[in-house]
């Protein structure tokens, strides 16, 4: 399956999950726009923390539609690498194997011109 494919899916879960309980999922939406409209830090910047943090934890969904939102935001694939390797040091062998996805991810979406 791709990985595009699997972001579809992913929202379409997400979609299903708003509708079963729509007032904490509204709530936890809420927060995330919060978070992401203030503060010092960019919108790509916070990204790449989102995105280090769901490498560590290993959430395959997270990490693949951080790696989308990465794109939208304009960062590159160097950017990425970088961000890739920091969460490797920071999670060793399984961090390793999360990161291989998300640059697979990154080098399909870019492939589709997303």
């Amino acid at each position: 399956m791709s990985y595009k494919q699997k972001i579809d899916d992913i929202r379409d879960e997400l979609r299903s999950l708003y509708k079963a309980a729509p007032e904490q999922t509204r709530g936890f939406g809420t927060l995330s726009k919060a978070v992401k409209e203030t503060g010092v830090l960019g919108g790509k910047e916070k990204e790449f923390v989102a995105l280090g943090m769901a490498l560590v934890q290993r959430c395959e969904p997270c990490i693949l539609l951080h790696v989308e939102a990465l794109m939208k935001a304009g960062a590159s694939r160097e950017e990425l690498s970088d961000v890739l390797a920091m969460a490797i040091q920071m999670s060793g062998g399984p961090g390793m194997m999360y990161a291989a996805k998300a640059l697979a991810c990154w080098d399909e979406l870019a492939a589709a011109g997303a």
